[in-house]
């Protein structure tokens, strides 16, 4: 029998609630929602030590696009994003762009070890309240906030990112 006659002799009655089902939770897995919020506000002055030892501000970083992203290691979908990250950071490093991803951890170890052993070159460190206070004391996960290169607030990201929304959000910081 071809899959065309299959297909019309198919019982679809009672099917296609779970069908549809299923469609949605994989496009909720691989598409995530997210609620982008445009912003245009300064930030104060925001200091942190990476995983690997190295101090920085958020100053030191203007002239670049910055992803400043909170996250943490038992969060599945933060889990779920960073490999777009990863390959966002790749892509654009070379290009103005810079990642800042602020584990939620209460374990330092244990956020070193996550990066190490998935391979994510991009900075991180652990958020203090410095950091929490200064975006507004981050609560959900994941959260992300895009900086332009003139040091300013332009956008929120209230869950995942993906290649695909990072480069709508970022490409056209990265022009001006």
């Amino acid at each position: 029998m071809k899959l065309t006659e299959r297909i019309k002799n198919f019982n679809w009655k009672g099917k296609i609630v779970p069908i549809l089902l299923v469609g949605l939770i994989a496009y909720m897995w691989f598409r995530p929602p997210a609620w982008v919020q445009d912003l245009d506000q300064a930030l104060p002055p925001v200091t942190f030590t990476t995983l690997d030892g190295r101090e920085g501000t958020l100053d030191s970083l203007r002239g670049k696009v910055v992803l400043v992203n909170f996250w943490a290691t038992w969060c599945p979908y933060c889990r779920h994003e960073m490999p777009a990250m990863q390959e966002f950071y790749r892509d654009y490093a070379g290009k103005g762009f810079e990642i800042i991803a602020f584990s939620l951890d209460d374990d330092e170890a244990k956020a070193r070890e996550f990066m190490r052993e998935n391979g994510y070159t991009f900075p991180a460190a652990m958020a203090g309240s410095e950091q929490r206070r200064a975006f507004g004391d981050v609560s959900r996960l994941p959260t992300s906030f895009i900086i332009d290169r003139d040091g300013k607030l332009r956008h929120k990201v209230h869950g995942q990112v993906h290649y695909g929304r990072l480069e709508s959000l970022v490409a056209p910081l990265l022009q001006k």
